[in-house]
């Protein structure tokens, strides 16, 4: 994928989410409730909760629904029981994509997930059928004129990241998910507010899609993404940016 396609893939999944708050609110306690749950209401020791909470700070989440989400996951105050689930499938083109839900109905987020590929030119596959195309990464997104190169990769380098490329508008940094923390923190220390900051999958190889077949998984993306149980959609899918102009 090129980079530049790459950063406005992100930039509409996140234009995509950030129409729609109430449901970035819902993923949002969904993720700091099992977080709690499965390492801890502290997050001082609990790597994931911390992401969590940060993630809700920056989408200006009031403090009183992160405790409370916090307290549920910790069984402090009664909840719904959650359960993860992680699909593999195919997208038009055959393109690879990953989709993470968190969910109270298994049987129903099974059905209805699957519907959705089948409804958009895709189909689901068995486990591990694409996740050997991704490594999991810390992603941080800095828009270029908060912060000049020399800079950021002082920053990025001394923290333990891994990388910094030039992505057109902005910088990306890619860590290592155990470094990411450490990078995320150390860049906003520096009086730098990332745009992006998310431990995520990266595809290794990308498939170029065009026309019909990339509006029809562009259509793919956004029915996953709309699903009430998704937390996140992950693929390996390119396009120009001309055709995400246009589709």
């Amino acid at each position: 994928m090129s980079g530049h396609s790459k950063w406005a893939t992100i930039k509409h999944k996140k234009g995509a989410l950030d129409a729609k708050r109430g449901k970035i609110f819902t993923r949002l306690i969904k993720e700091i409730t099992i977080a709690s749950r499965d390492g801890g209401g502290d997050p001082d020791g609990n790597p994931r909760l911390r992401t969590a909470i940060a993630a809700a700070k920056a989408e200006n989440m009031p403090q009183d629904n992160i405790k409370r989400a916090i307290q549920r996951g910790t069984g402090e105050l009664p909840g719904v029981s959650y359960e993860e689930i992680t699909f593999e499938g195919y997208g038009p083109g055959g393109v690879a994509v990953i989709v993470e839900a968190t969910t109270d109905n298994r049987n129903r987020a099974v059905s209805e997930i699957r519907h959705a590929f089948s409804k958009n030119g895709g189909n689901l596959g068995e486990p591990n059928s694409v996740k050997f195309m991704f490594q999991k990464k810390g992603l941080i997104a800095v828009a270029k004129e908060k912060a000049d190169e020399e800079k950021l990769m002082n920053i990025v380098l001394e923290a333990g990241g891994d990388d910094l490329s030039d992505q057109g508008e902005s910088w990306e940094i890619l860590t290592e998910p155990q470094a990411f923390d450490a990078v995320a923190q150390a860049i906003r220390d520096a009086g730098i507010e990332p745009d992006v900051a998310e431990v995520t999958m990266i595809a290794s190889t990308y498939t170029k899609l065009e026309g019909s077949t990339a509006n029809q998984m562009m259509r793919l993306l956004e029915a996953l993404e709309d699903h009430d149980d998704v937390q996140n959609v992950y693929s390996n899918f390119d396009m120009d940016e001309v055709e995400e102009v246009a589709g």
